[in-house]
């Protein structure tokens, strides 16, 4: 692991995670849950976002996360619980979506302009890792995004029976994040999926 690679990843710290967290209080209270906006929530510096082991991890594994920004379902009054949950949850993913198609336009017109080199570098890196947050955030696993999104989705019963077992069901999933690399293929593919997609819609600057 090069002092680039560390370099480009404590970058997207300070950018990815205050707007990951930051995009869940913003939805969440224009969803009528002030939560986040009381708690100091609403806003970008990173300071007031990140976890200490979640930066390190992320610094140094590639994968990480910040403190959860508070919500409160029971104060969503322009749609249902369950639906306020469920876009709450995807709002984060969305921003990481978002900011991958940012960096990557960003590449594109330093290439357009013959600047190039490592800046290039540092952008594309950037889309890349943000990909890889929204697409790993995505998975149905409590306390993961995905596990939220899904929710909307399924009986209650199956709901019930999810959070029941949800801590057995996060052992299991972070013995194969950290022990195996069954989750590699499936991750790639995904990830390499929303890059194609993210490189289309940035086509339009010629590459």
């Amino acid at each position: 692991m090069s002092i680039t690679t560390i370099l480009i990843r404590a970058l997207v710290l300070f950018t990815a995670m205050p707007v990951h967290e930051c995009a869940h209080g913003w939805v969440a209270d224009k969803l009528g849950d002030h939560t986040a906006r009381l708690s100091g929530r609403l806003t970008l510096n990173p300071f007031h976002h990140l976890d200490p082991i979640g930066s390190i991890m992320l610094v140094l594994a590639g994968f990480g996360w910040a403190k959860p920004v508070p919500v409160n379902s029971s104060y969503f009054t322009k749609v249902s619980r369950r639906a306020g949950i469920a876009l709450t949850a995807l709002a984060g993913p969305v921003s990481n979506i978002l900011l991958a198609t940012v960096a990557l336009l960003i590449a594109k017109l330093f290439v357009l302009t013959g600047v190039g080199g490592i800046l290039v570098t540092i952008f594309v890196v950037m889309c890349q890792i943000n990909l890889g947050l929204a697409v790993f955030n995505l998975i149905p696993v409590h306390p993961l995004d995905g596990s939220r999104i899904i929710s909307y989705f399924l009986p209650y019963h199956i709901q019930d029976w999810i959070e029941e077992h949800e801590q057995i069901i996060y052992i299991v999933f972070l013995a194969l994040v950290l022990f195996t690399d069954v989750l590699d293929v499936p991750l790639g593919i995904a990830s390499s999926f929303l890059y194609s997609v993210v490189d289309w819609i940035t086509s339009f600057v010629g590459f």
